[in-house]
């Protein structure tokens, strides 16, 4: 689990994110994506696998129709289809580059 200190009030989960949200990634929790189907450890590894690393930027360009399920996400030049429980794990700061 990440060090709490790090969240700041401008700190976001990329799964409660607006369509349209430009910032870059804080940190992974996995333990806030509940119902995300894998668990924590694996899910964090799956993230990091597709790009979803600190200081990368990140963007939410669409979402499903129905309940907004899945979300497209740019994340550094590649884009990914995920589930929005899947994104609660990843938390991202507003804005363009890293403090």
């Amino acid at each position: 689990m990440p060090d709490q200190t790090i969240f700041h009030s401008r700190t976001i989960a990329l799964g409660d994110a607006p369509v349209g949200f430009r910032g870059y990634i804080v940190a992974l929790d996995a333990t806030v994506a509940s119902g995300a189907g894998l668990p924590g450890p694996e899910l964090e590894r799956r993230l990091l696998e597709l790009g979803f690393v600190e200081g990368a930027k990140v963007e939410l360009l669409h979402q499903g129709l129905l309940g907004g399920d899945p979300i497209a996400v740019r994340v550094a030049a590649s884009t990914i289809a995920l589930r929005r429980r899947e994104a609660m794990a990843v938390v991202a700061s507003a804005g363009e580059s890293v403090p």
